[in-house]
């Protein structure tokens, strides 16, 4: 019998795109051909993890389907009923069996309705439940879909059976066959599970991606990452730079801070100034590279950030700006893994709030070491289970 073919669809997002590498790897460790559809800048990355890339927004550019719909995530809906005609039969000629697709990329749904394929949703984010989520989207951003974006939606619902096809989509798209949520089952109780079913959970970090030791060093001055993602720079870049002027005067003096900036827009001088506070600042710094050497981060708790904290045991400071970010930054402070610096989402920082949470860190140093021991626990645990989840993903396939 022939190895199965999976066709898998990623965003281009370094975050979307990385809590699905162990996926590929898994699928392609028991024999299955895996060709990924991303961004060509991936190829490594799919390469490294035993998968074929193709480099889907070379071949088809977004803009050229939709430049102008907020959330502009929205667009990877336009990107959909523009492109389905000819992406649905270039993945028809590899057979696939099985479609693998983030939420985000809507073509990963529509190729599965067209070719009759089971398609596995990916979820990426806490407790993202379109009825929970959606309200919040709608108070949080502005709403704009473009002409383009509705005739895509049309073509969705009218063409390829995606009966429930709207703007909204990218949230919207949940699985009859199977949704994988990227965090451990601790993280969700069960009844809240019922939107995702059926479900599996398979975590989203990726330990076999190198880097160096991690935990809480308590070797010297203290050791700060400071990281508030890259969405945030697409809306709230003014209040971002805010934040991290306040991080800057709240921070101890003697601590090593690093701040990423996730290649936001700030300003040379915006720049400088931190730097002349003894702020150490780069354009992009990797994350996961980073907690190797923190003692403490301060996030706006996206969820890869949040576990990947977890995993290298550093608590955190949270700084929530949307979506699912708040209730995540709440749940990890009950779990004892953070230090909320705010009580609303994109409330005013201040310096002394950065100073108190940094100080009760050191304080329940401890404390804080054994709730994340508890809870890297779980992410050991969902790592050991994800056979268990692929050979799910497969049976579908043989279907």
């Amino acid at each position: 019998m022939s190895a199965p073919v999976v066709a898998v669809f990623a965003p281009d997002a370094v975050g979307h795109f990385a809590p699905l590498r162990p996926v590929i790897a898994e699928l392609a460790q028991r024999g299955c051909e895996v060709v990924v559809y991303t961004a060509g800048r991936f190829a490594p990355a799919v390469e490294a993890a035993g998968g074929r890339c193709v480099d889907l927004y070379g071949r088809y550019p977004p803009d050229a389907a939709d430049d102008e719909s907020l959330p502009v995530v929205s667009r990877y809906v336009s990107f959909a009923g523009h492109y389905a005609e000819q992406i649905v039969s270039d993945v028809a000629a590899i057979g696939p069996s099985l479609v693998v697709h983030d939420t985000f990329a809507v073509i990963g749904r529509a190729v599965g309705l067209a070719l009759g394929v089971p398609y596995v949703n990916a979820v990426i984010g806490h407790n993202l439940a379109p009825e929970r989520y959606l309200p919040k989207l709608f108070a949080e951003r502005e709403i704009r879909s473009s002409e383009r974006c509705l005739r895509a939606v049309e073509v969705l619902r009218d063409r390829y059976g995606m009966a429930d096809a709207s703007p909204f989509s990218y949230v919207t798209g949940l699985s009859s066959h199977l949704n994988l949520l990227f965090e451990p089952p601790e993280w969700l109780p069960a009844a809240d599970r019922a939107p995702f079913e059926p479900v599996a959970f398979f975590g989203s970090v990726a330990p076999d991606v190198p880097r160096g030791p991690s935990g809480f060093r308590g070797d010297g001055g203290l050791r700060v990452h400071v990281s508030l993602g890259t969405v945030t720079w697409w809306y709230w870049p003014e209040l971002a730079m805010d934040a991290l002027d306040a991080i800057a005067r709240g921070v101890p003096d003697g601590a090593d801070v690093e701040m990423s900036l996730s290649g936001g827009p700030v300003s040379r001088d915006r720049v400088e100034a931190l730097r002349r506070a003894g702020m150490r600042v780069e354009p992009f710094a990797d994350t996961w590279s980073a907690l190797a050497d923190a003692d403490v981060i301060v996030t706006a708790h996206g969820a890869n950030t949040t576990h990947e904290a977890v995993f290298s045991r550093v608590p955190m400071l949270g700084y929530p700006f949307h979506g699912d970010q708040p209730e995540l930054a709440q749940l990890c402070e009950e779990l004892g893994l953070a230090v909320r610096l705010v009580e609303e989402a994109r409330a005013p920082l201040t310096a002394e709030a950065v100073a108190a949470g940094i100080e009760r860190i050191v304080a329940e140093q401890a404390d804080f070491d054994a709730a994340l021991e508890r809870a890297r626990a779980w992410e050991l645990d969902v790592i050991a289970r994800r056979g268990e989840v692929v050979e799910r993903m497969l049976a579908l396939a043989q279907r």
